[in-house]
C-alpha cells in the first residue's frame, strides 16, 4: 500500500511538472533571441517576492495544465522578480508600478499588452491575455 501511495504521488508530480508553464532561464537577450528562433511572443511574469498575488499565481494559476499547455504553445515565457538582477532596469524601461504585472512583447522587447493584477481561475486568466492580444 505504501509503494503504491508514493508510485502514485511521484506520477502525479510528473503530469503537474510537465502541465505547468515552462519559464526560460537566462538574461532578458537571451528571451529575445530564443522569441526570434521560435517565432513567439514573450509572456515576462513581473513580479516581486513579498507580492501575495504573484504567490498565488504562481502555486494556484501557471501549474495549471490548460495555463501551461496555452502560454507553452505560445509564448516564450519568463518570471522576472523586478528587485533583483535585470528586474529594476526592466520595470523602469516598462513603467511597472503595480503586481503582478503581465507583459507581452514581441521579439524586439517592444511592448504589445500588459495585464495587471492576479486571475481567479486559469481560464480567466488565458481569457485576459486572448483579449488583450485581440486588442493590440
Amino acid at each position: 500500500m505504501k509503494k503504491s501511495l508514493v508510485l502514485l504521488a511521484l506520477l502525479f508530480s510528473v503530469f503537474t511538472a510537465s502541465a505547468q508553464i515552462k519559464f526560460e532561464t537566462g538574461n532578458f537577450k537571451s528571451l529575445l533571441e530564443k522569441s526570434v528562433a521560435e517565432d513567439k511572443l514573450i509572456f515576462v511574469d513581473a513580479y516581486a517576492a513579498w507580492c501575495g498575488p504573484c504567490k498565488m499565481m504562481s502555486s494556484n494559476i501557471f501549474p495549471l495544465k490548460e495555463v501551461g499547455d496555452y502560454f507553452n504553445k505560445n509564448f516564450v515565457n519568463a518570471k522576472i522578480d523586478m528587485e533583483k538582477g535585470e528586474g529594476p532596469a526592466l520595470a523602469r524601461r516598462y513603467k511597472i508600478t503595480g503586481y503582478p504585472t503581465f507583459l507581452i512583447l514581441d521579439s524586439k522587447g517592444k511592448e504589445i499588452s500588459r495585464i495587471v493584477g492576479a486571475s481567479r481561475s486559469g481560464s480567466d486568466f488565458i481569457t485576459k491575455v486572448q483579449k488583450a492580444l485581440a486588442t493590440k
